[in-house]
């Protein structure tokens, strides 16, 4: 084996191992910074005018992933008792009188967001409160968001 040849070999594995240890540091990278976590959803804000109401709140995305997110459609659900407030007839439900009476309605809301990254992995966010209206005051009381 000539001179020659012993650092041409030399420099091979000299790029072989830079190779490997960059290979390395980006799979890293991408299982630890990389990876796609589910948004932060959060509710603030939440105002009410009657009992023929109109629901006015802020809601909040915090994107935890390097890069950015596109958001698709998302959609917010309110619920009462189980009930889709926005598409089920309530007149089924005998305890909704008794809760407008007591001066408290208690209600449920669902969100979900569908969010897709440049690399194309789908996440959706999920946030689901229980919150309830005072309806002396027209207030929110007791919102506790998952």
């Amino acid at each position: 084996m000539s001179k020659g040849e012993g650092k041409r070999s030399t420099k091979k594995s000299y790029v072989a191992a830079f190779v490997v240890f960059q290979t390395a540091i980006i799979l890293i990278f991408a299982l630890t910074v990389m990876k796609s976590r589910a948004s932060v959803l959060s509710s603030n804000n939440s105002t009410t005018s009657s009992i023929n109401m109109r629901l006015l709140a802020q809601v909040d995305i915090k994107n935890t992933n390097f890069g950015h997110f596109k958001y698709n459609n998302s959609t917010l659900t309110v619920l009462y008792d189980g009930w889709i407030l926005s598409s089920e007839r309530l007149s089924g439900n005998g305890n909704l009188g008794n809760d407008i009476n007591s001066g408290i309605l208690r209600l449920r809301s669902e969100g979900k967001v569908h969010l897709m990254k440049i690399i194309k992995r789908n996440k959706s966010g999920v946030m689901n409160c229980d919150w309830s209206i005072n309806l002396g005051t027209r207030q929110v009381e007791n919102l506790r968001c998952n």
